[in-house]
């Protein structure tokens, strides 16, 4: 079975003095229903490009939760992290999927401007193609996005919001895809999400 390393959000315990890596159960859940092994990522290691290397991922997942430290996130190791696994699936030419926090990681680095937005967060919302079809409804809980015309080459929109928000993006060379909502808070999980990760997987 293929290995997926996927990302954790960093939630701060204040009682604890703790700085703890966690992640929705869902969410190995969803890699497992793809048939795939689910792997976190801790966020603290040192050589996390040794680790990789020692652990050979067939592919990484960037997930969601926490903000980037730019749009005021406090959870700078994740930050660093994401960076540190998108380079790591470029220069191996990995797959790499990143959804809401991911997407927003991905864009980040390949250099389109995110901004501030209303209206995206525990809402459902219809999805449009470049000819301006519909068909995908999605959930949303984002605060940060990019529009559609901010996002440069080499990604490219596959799909927006009727506010001209991205929400689904993919790498023109390399097997990179990313999209703002969540593939593990569909409720079953949704048939095409599975088919899309598993075509970007395979």
């Amino acid at each position: 079975m293929k290995k997926i390393i996927y990302s954790q959000r960093v939630e701060v315990v204040e009682s604890y003095r703790e700085r703890r890596d966690c992640a929705d159960q869902m969410i190995p859940r969803l890699i497992e229903s793809c048939g795939y092994i689910p792997l976190p990522m801790p966020n603290v290691i040192e050589n996390k490009k040794n680790y990789l290397r020692e652990l050979q991922p067939d592919g990484i997942i960037l997930t969601g939760g926490n903000s980037l430290q730019k749009w005021g996130g406090t959870a700078f190791e994740r930050d660093i992290t994401d960076r540190i696994l998108i380079e790591y699936a470029v220069d191996n030419s990995l797959p790499l999927y990143g959804f809401c926090r991911g997407m927003q990681s991905i864009l980040d680095y390949f250099g389109c401007e995110l901004t501030q937005v209303q209206g995206h967060v525990a809402v459902r919302h219809m999805l449009y193609n470049s000819k301006g079809e519909t068909g995908i409804q999605t959930n949303s809980f984002h605060n940060q996005a990019c529009f559609a015309k901010d996002v440069k080459n080499p990604l490219m929109v596959i799909a927006c919001t009727s506010d001209g928000i991205a929400e689904w993006v993919r790498h023109e060379t390399l097997p990179i895809e990313a999209t703002m909502w969540h593939p593990e808070r569909e409720n079953p999980f949704s048939a095409a999400d599975i088919k899309r990760i598993q075509n970007l997987f395979q």
